[in-house]
């Protein structure tokens, strides 16, 4: 008779656990680079791990791998030798999907683990690793980032992918219809702009960023058809910032210090109209240190990437009323980011 109880430590089969964790994103990254669920999305039939070997000359054994791997991990199904994609696949793992986060998982894949390869280097010196992982400096942040038009066009789709899924969640969180003239400042690709002038038709949004940022945004991400969107080019830090009703930072104030944060907001302050306000968009650590385990992670990913943090509700609003803002909001925007809306008083 089998003996029900096991000798083996929990603490053991957690590690095991968490070194899965570690095999699961590999498996993903490998199978989006490869190209798998584009392919089995243009077949009009479930494909044999053969078929697919051949389409996207790989051998067939690691392909045979590779697609149960998938099945396991519940994005591909299998009936039982022919495969397909789950539609939740379909619809976040290939390229040509709307809500498709193929593009941040290849910048995760290429760019921001190799960063974290070096985690031990940063927590030792408590700065970025683009230098190990790149070799290029980050003494210019934005720099080290945008290190070619590459390395930019693909950070720039990262972003392209994350605000097509979370944009209108973020948008929605408080009811901007007041705030008519909008700067989105170190708007990247414009998604976050293209959502605000459809919800919010009668606003005009700015998207403020580096020339060569603006420049890409405009041939690669923009249409004739945003007519109530413009481009300013810029250095938010060294440029005067231009009056405005509503000034948007997504995600931009945890890339920074916290006396470049004070400086940065200090300027937008100014640059706001009377009765206007600032919009940030963060992932919000708690005020006990607790969690969210996301933040907590995002955290560490700005460790190894930038010069900022992750920070809590409490430390945005005190960053808030030092640049004279008042009436701050805080509002979660689904599982990942908060909202938090500051006034000129």
């Amino acid at each position: 008779m089998a003996h029900s109880n096991s000798s083996i430590p929990v603490s053991y089969v957690q590690y095991v656990q968490n070194s899965s964790n570690l095999f699961c994103i590999q498996t993903l990254f490998t199978a989006c680079e490869l190209g798998v669920f584009d392919h089995l999305d243009a077949s009009e039939h479930p494909l044999s791990a053969m078929a697919v070997a051949q389409g996207l000359s790989t051998s067939k054994d690691g392909m045979e791998r590779l697609l149960s791997a998938c099945v396991g991990l519940e994005l591909l199904t299998t009936q039982p030798i022919l495969y397909s994609n789950t539609e939740m696949s379909t619809m976040f793992l290939t390229k040509s999907s709307p809500q498709s986060l193929y593009h941040s998982i290849e910048y995760s894949s290429n760019t921001i683990y190799l960063c974290w390869h070096y985690l031990k280097d940063a927590v030792r010196e408590g700065k970025n690793q683009y230098e190990k992982a790149f070799g290029v400096s980050s003494k210019d942040l934005f720099e080290a980032l945008y290190r070619s038009d590459e390395e930019m066009v693909k950070f720039m789709q990262l972003m392209n992918s994350v605000w097509n899924i979370c944009g209108k969640d973020v948008l929605t969180a408080f009811d901007l219809s007041p705030f008519k003239s909008i700067y989105d400042l170190g708007g990247c690709s414009g998604a976050l702009a293209k959502l605000c002038v459809s919800v919010y038709p009668e606003c005009t949004v700015t998207i403020f960023d580096l020339p060569k940022v603006t420049e890409t945004c405009r041939k690669h991400f923009l249409s004739d058809e945003d007519v109530r969107i413009s481009l300013h080019k810029g250095d938010f830090f060294k440029d005067t910032l231009p009056d405005a009703d509503l000034f948007i930072l997504a995600r931009i104030l945890h890339d920074w210090k916290e006396e470049r944060c004070i400086l940065l907001l200090d300027k937008v302050y100014k640059s706001c109209k009377p009765g206007g306000g600032v919009l940030l968009v963060e992932a919000l650590l708690s005020e006990d240190n607790s969690g969210p385990v996301t933040a907590q992670l995002y955290s560490l990913n700005m460790l190894v990437q930038t010069e900022g943090r992750e920070r809590k509700g409490s430390e945005y609003t005190r960053l808030l009323s030092a640049a004279g803002f008042s009436s701050v909001h805080i509002h979660s925007a689904g599982h990942i980011y908060s909202v938090i809306l500051a006034l000129k008083g």
